[in-house]
């Protein structure tokens, strides 16, 4: 893998570093919040049934949602069509990252983005 050898000058300061993951930390709250509000009540309560949050990794959104039974994850599983149209209009190029109860398989990756070219 290539390494950059940049000076201490050309690299971001500490503060600004910590500035930005305050920011980006702030970025996924907000996205969260709206996210949420903007779905239906029957989504909102399958949401609340699971632990789930928002990441943005590389310019990527990735909503990770994990499912502690195998009750929320099926109820997640059916929302998925629904969760993906609603990410859609937060970013274009976006995953949902679902996690099964624990041992009980691997997570599921799902690009948004195929998922709403699927529907048109």
């Amino acid at each position: 893998m290539y390494e950059l050898n940049l000076s201490p000058d050309d690299l971001p300061s500490y503060h600004m570093t910590k500035i930005s993951e305050i920011l980006l930390s702030q970025l996924e709250e907000a996205t969260k919040k709206s996210f949420f509000l903007s779905c239906d009540r029957v989504v909102r309560v399958i949401l609340c049934g699971c632990h789930w949050y928002f990441k943005v990794n590389g310019g990527m959104l990735m909503l990770n949602l994990i499912c502690h039974d195998i009750e929320s994850y099926q109820n997640i599983m059916i929302t998925v069509p629904h969760l993906a149209n609603k990410l859609y209009n937060y970013a274009n190029q976006a995953k949902i990252i679902i996690s099964s109860p624990i041992s009980q398989g691997i997570p599921w990756i799902i690009n948004v983005e195929e998922l709403s070219e699927e529907e048109d």
